[in-house]
């Protein structure tokens, strides 16, 4: 790829009940991940929500990179059958058009796979299509001192994370410390075959996860908090975006 050219970056944008301008079924995408990645010299391809396989097929096909976005909570019944009725009705805001698209969207990536970087929800279904399970519902599972679900103060850090050593994570940013922000209601559980924790909350939430064996994968890195919420102000999360985007500069 000519230095001058941008990396293609597919974004998976989320379905929404009630659009501008027809009031009906639309694609919603906050303009904060577009914003970081064209500051850090990508090239944002929004992508609407699909489950046609041959056009994620095309699409992955035709892109350097994938950014997996954040949203509302997934399912239980794809990675907690058992958890049954009570807690399965806490998950809020439930789209199962969603669900399909992003798995569909995994299992195409998986044949090709290109460096993703995947946020907050992005971490939580990239955990799920590998084996992983979920929290359900943070407050009434998973208790401690730790408020996780702080959406009133979404652009803020809120609490530390520590950053393993080595990491991708600890690479882009120069920090083998966080302070994050913290907007999620589901948080993962059991964490998928495969994949490992590198950023850990205070109360032993996962924060961030990556590839066990990175060196032989193409460049991962999956944060439950919004790195790009955080970008305009705090530089450790601009390199954040500037190393994945650099990683797909790299793809062909």
């Amino acid at each position: 790829m000519p230095a001058t050219l941008r990396p293609l970056i597919l974004v998976a944008a989320s379905p929404h009940a009630n659009g501008a301008e027809f009031d009906d079924r639309s694609t919603s995408l906050s303009m904060a991940y577009t914003d970081a990645v064209l500051a850090a010299g990508g090239l944002p391809w929004i992508f609407p929500p699909t489950p046609d396989v041959a056009a994620l097929r095309d699409a992955l096909g035709r892109c350097d990179g994938l950014l997996l976005t954040g949203g509302d909570d997934i399912a239980a019944g794809l990675h907690r059958p058992d958890a049954g009725a009570a807690l399965a009705a806490k998950c809020v805001g439930v789209d199962a058009g969603r669900d399909l698209f992003e798995t569909a969207l995994l299992g195409e990536w998986a044949q090709r796979p290109v460096p993703m970087l995947a946020v907050c929800r992005g971490l939580q279904v990239l955990n799920v299509a590998l084996g992983g399970t979920l929290f359900v519902d943070v407050p009434s599972e998973r208790p401690g001192d730790v408020r996780h679900n702080q959406t009133d103060r979404k652009d803020e850090p809120v609490h530390a994370v520590v950053v393993e050593r080595g990491s991708l994570l600890a690479r882009a940013t120069g920090r083998r410390s966080l302070r994050v922000n913290s907007t999620h209601h589901q948080a993962v559980r059991d964490l998928a075959p495969g994949l490992r924790p590198v950023a850990i909350a205070p109360d032993g939430l996962v924060e961030a996860a990556e590839w066990a064996d990175a060196g032989q994968r193409a460049w991962l890195v999956a944060t439950q908090f919004h790195p790009e919420r955080l970008a305009p102000r705090h530089a450790e999360f601009r390199r954040l975006f500037a190393a994945f985007v650099q990683a797909c500069r790299k793809t062909r």
